[in-house]
């Protein structure tokens, strides 16, 4: 457990909070614990399902942090980028479902931190944002290419040009996040949708997640071969097999992820 990135392991999922006062700005040091802790979690058989939440009554994750920006050069900006990017793409790639709970901000790098997750349950308080134009600069961990690919080119270009906030009944509306719940249930409710996700058999999700995101970036015919091909792969595993016999059988699988 590091500094500032906890993880508290539940039956079949974990929670990772980020906990860095005021606003849990992602600072390198938060990065890189982050990645720690995903490389830790895909090694867990046990844990089935993540859940990424900030700590505090304010943020999510307020971005970057700003403060370390005055002495970076160009190249180190570039790759600072790319150290984010890194981290967040091991999130997508994360052969598990991930889920966001957001409140307060999410702004920045935060807002990237969501996008990277495979869903965001947003509590009423969140606020979506890609403020980097207001410094200057652009989003440098992945908000020009996450966003597009989820609200689209144009709703993409509003958000980051125009440095708006998003409230979370908007960000509904347009696709940035699946649900809305109010500010006190919204760990409960990630953690249950946690918790029926890791009720799931493992290799199949493992799979689903793969195929839905390798193809975005395939045609259609690529993106159905992929699909024959890991079909014909799940169908080697044993869960493939406990779930059809359970099927037939009338009764509840029992999962080993094998």
């Amino acid at each position: 457990m590091g500094e500032y990135v906890k993880v508290h392991l539940e039956d079949g999922y974990a929670v990772v909070t980020l906990d860095r006062p005021p606003v849990n700005a992602l600072s390198r040091q938060v990065l890189a614990e982050l990645d720690e802790a995903l490389r830790d979690l895909e090694a867990r058989e046990e844990v089935r399902a993540v859940v990424i939440r900030g700590a505090g009554p304010r943020a999510f994750a307020a971005g970057a942090d700003i403060t370390e920006f005055p002495q970076v050069r160009p190249e180190e900006a570039a790759e600072l980028a790319r150290q984010g990017q890194a981290v967040f793409n091991r999130i997508e790639a994360l052969p598990k479902p991930v889920i966001a709970a957001v409140h307060g901000y999410a702004l920045g790098g935060g807002c990237e931190l969501a996008l990277a997750c495979d869903f965001r349950i947003a509590a009423e308080s969140a606020r979506f944002g890609q403020p980097e134009i207001n410094l200057g600069i652009i989003p440098g961990y992945g908000g020009t290419q996450r966003l597009a690919r989820l609200v689209g080119p144009a709703r993409a270009k509003w958000i980051c040009l125009t440095g708006e906030m998003i409230p979370a009944a908007e960000a509904l509306r347009i696709g940035l996040c699946d649900q809305v719940v109010p500010d006190e249930e919204l760990l409960p409710a990630a953690t249950a949708l946690a918790a029926k996700l890791a009720g799931k058999a493992p290799r199949a999700a493992a799979l689903i997640k793969r195929a839905i995101q390798e193809g975005l970036g395939r045609s259609l015919a690529e993106g159905l071969e992929l699909e024959a091909q890991l079909f014909g792969q799940v169908f080697a595993t044993a869960d493939a097999r406990e779930g059809v016999a359970a099927f037939l059988e009338k009764r509840q699988p029992r999962w080993t992820g094998r």
